[in-house]
């Protein structure tokens, strides 16, 4: 596990997070593991396409939200691999 250290935290924060761990009978860095894991626990957990459609477009392309193009649009699908030339012997 790593260690996580907050410095320059509010004095009424840390009596609140004092209290709160101490009407919860667990101490104030256990606490504290128990805040951040019910703030951020979901997004550890969050499926990666989830995740990579949190990523800003570039340039006005949706690169990631692409799907496959209907061949009769006359398009190629996103990422298509290039057309391979014939090599006569």
């Amino acid at each position: 596990m790593a260690d996580l250290i907050v410095r320059n935290v509010n004095p009424k924060i840390v009596r609140a997070l004092k209290a709160r761990a101490g009407r919860k009978g667990v101490s104030a860095e256990a606490e504290h593991r128990a805040i951040l894991a019910e703030a951020l626990g979901s997004d550890l957990r969050r499926p990666l396409a989830e995740f990579l459609l949190t990523f800003p477009t570039i340039d006005g392309h949706d690169d990631l939200l692409a799907t496959p193009a209907d061949p009769a649009d006359g398009r190629d699908p996103p990422f298509a691999p290039k057309a391979r030339r014939r090599v006569s012997r």
